[in-house]
């Protein structure tokens, strides 16, 4: 199973919550409330992945740990 970083924020413009997969271009879904756009994006992720190994496109490694990692190393260098 696939676990990438999935983010989700209000859009005014939209009137909804859009969730995105940073990793997967052009990974994203919609929802009316934060539980039912994270709910479609968990759809979404599988259909982009289904769709990668149909066409033969090279499906990336999930670096949710290792960005988390990189950002709070970084912070952590801006404070010392």
């Amino acid at each position: 199973m696939y676990r990438y970083t999935i983010e989700i924020f209000y859009s005014e413009e939209d009137e909804g919550y859009i969730a995105v997969v940073p990793e997967l271009p052009g990974c994203s879904a919609f929802g009316d409330t934060e539980e039912e756009a994270l709910k479609e994006i968990k759809t979404a992720i599988e259909l982009w992945i289904e769709t990668a190994k149909k066409e033969g496109r090279e499906i990336p490694k999930p670096m949710g740990k290792e960005l988390l990692k990189a950002v709070m190393e970084n912070i952590k260098a801006r404070v010392v």
